[in-house]
């Protein structure tokens, strides 16, 4: 059974997510750990520890490999005008991004956001380009820095400390100013912002942060 979340942070646009880290290849580094942007997962604390939620992401990895799972997700984005994937979790399977393009292709009415670490992948670059080319879609793959960094022309988003320590280039998220709500903001959106810098937030990433400044 098709199970849509709502984001309070984004107006309450729908998305559709998976649990966190399980089905995040891209968040392992090369020594075995998580990657630094991940060690400090939003969605590994709070509201997504508690069963109901836990339960949602469960039966979304098992949902989506139902014959009729794009068409349920066409109709479900039928009245729709933003929709984002993977409040948590990642596009972790060929054969599901596969789906989820013909979702984006069957649904010009909805601009789609895909926040992602599979672009480390060679496997997924083609779907990703494909995705890419459309023009309600507008893929951004994730830094993996909680300092800034990012590779110009590959990441379409990283983390800062501050806002003042986002590069120059970069289109800050003032969420952090607005109780972490996006007030209308579509940024993530937008093909014509190609980098996005979103200010951390939360104890145990300021933890992450300090460690990373340190190293």
């Amino acid at each position: 059974m098709l199970k849509l979340s709502k984001t309070s942070k984004l107006d309450n646009i729908k998305s559709w997510s998976l649990q966190a880290l399980t089905t995040c290849p891209g968040s392992i580094a090369k020594d075995g750990g998580l990657v630094d942007a991940c060690k400090g997962c939003y969605a590994t604390q709070g509201f997504y520890n508690f069963s109901q939620p836990k339960a949602v992401r469960a039966d979304n990895k098992q949902d989506w490999q139902r014959d009729e799972w794009v068409t349920d997700m066409v109709a479900a984005l039928k009245k729709e005008s933003y929709f984002r994937w993977f409040d948590s979790g990642d596009m972790y399977s060929l054969s599901l991004a596969r789906k989820m393009f013909e979702v984006m292709e069957r649904t010009p009415n909805v601009q789609h956001w895909l926040p992602t670490r599979m672009g480390k992948f060679p496997k997924f670059g083609e779907i990703l380009a494909r995705m890419e080319s459309l023009p309600n879609v507008k893929v951004r793959f994730s830094s993996d820095s909680v300092t800034g960094e990012y590779t110009p022309g590959v990441n379409g988003s990283t983390i800062v400390p501050t806002a003042e320590d986002a590069p120059a280039e970069a289109f800050v998220c003032r969420a952090y100013e607005n109780d972490g709500k996006c007030n209308g903001c579509r940024a993530c959106y937008s093909k014509d912002v190609p980098l996005i810098a979103y200010v951390a937030h939360g104890r145990k990433m300021g933890k992450v942060i300090n460690i990373a400044k340190a190293a």
